[in-house]
């Protein structure tokens, strides 16, 4: 067997290769993070048979993806290291040292001494799952962000404003209303019959002529600041929530269109809906990676932190909160779905509440336990049966 390891980076990529006996084969290969360099790889290792061939990349955020496509559609053999591997390897040297030349033949170190799993089609699948469900997660806070800073500039302006709209300014009404003017002294000199009108057709028929005159008198008596420049802020932050809910919009299309393509046992599991599920296929990837539930539990960050000192043993303890954060995310929130629409989860939660579990807590405990279904479901690709 041939050992090949490859440094990633931004620019420039630096591979090694020996044979199982330690004989090096290649040595410090330099290619660039493009065609040309990647086919300068492919002509360096043109000698060795795929069958052969073991290919090793640490996993370092984006800058391997292409090369992993690349030489995954040419039918190589490839294994991603955590890089925490290299690192305990790294450690066992003497010397402190880290270079390229040194890095590549740590990874062929880690191919030969660690269990390695080989990259799939699902992994690729997964991965552009993963990529798309990241970004809408991206796309959420900043549109978060936004609305907070538009709550702001709301209560500066027109502090009233909150007091009409009792259900959120976050409607369209409210946000048709803003763009049309945002001061006070505007809306309270604005003809009552178009602000009425205004109103009524947003709201779908909900805000009357009456609303319309009580809103013109709270503008009139508004405290709020004499600041024109708020109302300039205010419509372009609406132009920005706009622009965020069309995008999540579309990404949410592309993820659907993705699920509708893979065929996956989790689809089957009642109220996990296409986007949750989507969530937890990309993080999760290819199962064979987690042989134990306990090891996805650890992965999502549920599994519960360990306290204990001398003969002191924490009976409770919370969970660890470390791994990814959308897998946990999409896993709390799947279990709540589940919990609503399935008997067997139902009685859980239930059971946690009756010995005192909070509401959170409880749901962490389904959560647990979807997460042992999911773990048996996609290993033995079995269908969803709990009645």
């Amino acid at each position: 067997m041939i050992y090949l390891g490859i440094d990633i980076a931004k620019l420039n990529h630096v591979a090694s290769a020996t044979n199982a006996d330690g004989e090096v084969l290649l040595n410090n290969l330099c290619f660039t993070n493009d065609h040309l360099g990647f086919q300068k790889l492919l002509d360096s290792i043109a000698s060795f048979s795929k069958e052969d061939l073991l290919i090793g990349l640490e996993s370092t955020a984006h800058y391997g993806e292409n090369l992993i496509c690349f030489l995954f559609k040419r039918g190589y053999q490839i294994c991603i290291i955590n890089p925490i591997q290299t690192a305990a390897l790294r450690k066992t040297n003497i010397r402190k040292t880290k270079t390229d030349a040194v890095d590549t033949l740590l990874i062929v170190k880690a191919l030969i001494m660690n269990k390695y799993r080989i990259f799939s089609q699902q992994d690729l699948d997964s991965m552009q799952l993963k990529n798309l469900c990241r970004f809408r997660q991206k796309l959420m806070k900043a549109r978060t962000k936004v609305k907070i800073q538009l709550n702001t500039y709301i209560d500066l302006l027109f502090p009233e404003l909150q007091y009409f709209f009792k259900s959120g300014i976050h409607s369209k009404t409210v946000y048709t209303l803003l763009k049309e003017t945002a001061n006070p002294d505007e809306i309270a000199a604005m003809h009552l019959t178009r602000l009425s009108n205004l109103l009524n057709k947003t709201s779908r028929g909900h805000f009357k002529r009456s609303h319309a005159v009580h809103l013109r008198e709270l503008a009139a008596q508004s405290v709020g600041t004499k600041d024109n420049t708020l109302s300039l802020q205010i419509r372009q932050s609406i132009i920005q929530i706009e622009l965020y809910t069309e995008q999540l919009h579309e990404v949410e299309e592309s993820i659907y269109s993705l699920m509708d393509e893979i065929d996956s046992v989790i689809k089957t599991i009642p109220g996990i809906g296409k986007l949750n599920g989507a969530m937890i296929l990309g993080e999760i990837g290819d199962i064979k990676r987690f042989e134990k539930p306990c090891q996805l539990l650890a992965y999502a960050g549920l599994d519960p932190c360990v306290y204990q000192s001398g003969n002191f043993n924490a009976a409770r303890t919370r969970m660890s909160k470390r791994g990814s954060k959308l897998l946990r995310y999409a896993l709390i929130n799947a279990a709540w779905q589940t919990t609503l629409v399935n008997k067997t989860f139902k009685d859980y939660f239930d059971l946690k509440i009756a010995q005192g579990r909070r509401h959170y807590n409880a749901l962490g405990h389904v959560a647990h336990k979807l997460v042992r279904v999911i773990h048996k479901m996609m290993t033995d690709n079995v269908e969803f049966n709990l009645a």
